[in-house]
């Protein structure tokens, strides 16, 4: 099993976050791999920037997640995804989907219209954790 450490956000700008548009249709939030001895802050700023041309701050941990999932150019082979995610802050307001890394769209939408959107448990969770960060403050 190949084991991958990948970074993330949960972007907010007013009472809206960013979610991207993969080309199979899902809403996703921003996050990518860890390059080599690189911290997981860095690498959350660096792929929400690559990903959307957002530029953001990190505000606080969410926490991590995990799961496995087949390699699409190898069947045989498992690949364990381990994301630790922030709550960060967006500097920047107007996002623009990298289609090099697979993405059709990229906004900012209502934390409600957010729940609709995504579909992976794993990302509303986390999702879900932010929003009660919010509320704290």
């Amino acid at each position: 099993m190949k084991h991958i450490r990948s970074a993330g956000g949960v972007v907010v700008l007013g009472n809206s976050i960013l979610l991207l548009k993969k080309l199979n249709g899902d809403w996703v939030l921003p996050k990518g791999k860890l390059q080599k001895e690189e911290a997981a802050e860095s690498a959350a700023v660096r792929e929400v920037f690559e990903e959307t041309r957002i530029k953001s701050m990190i505000q606080h941990k969410i926490g991590e997640t995990s799961y496995r999932f087949r390699n699409c150019w190898s069947e045989e082979q498992v690949i364990e995804k381990r994301v630790e995610w922030f709550l960060m802050s967006a500097q920047t307001s107007v996002p623009k989907a990298n289609r090099g890394e697979g993405f059709s769209e990229a906004q900012f939408v209502t934390f409600e219209k957010a729940r609709c959107l995504m579909r992976h448990e794993d990302e509303l969770n986390t999702l879900c954790e932010a929003i009660k960060l919010l509320e704290k403050r």
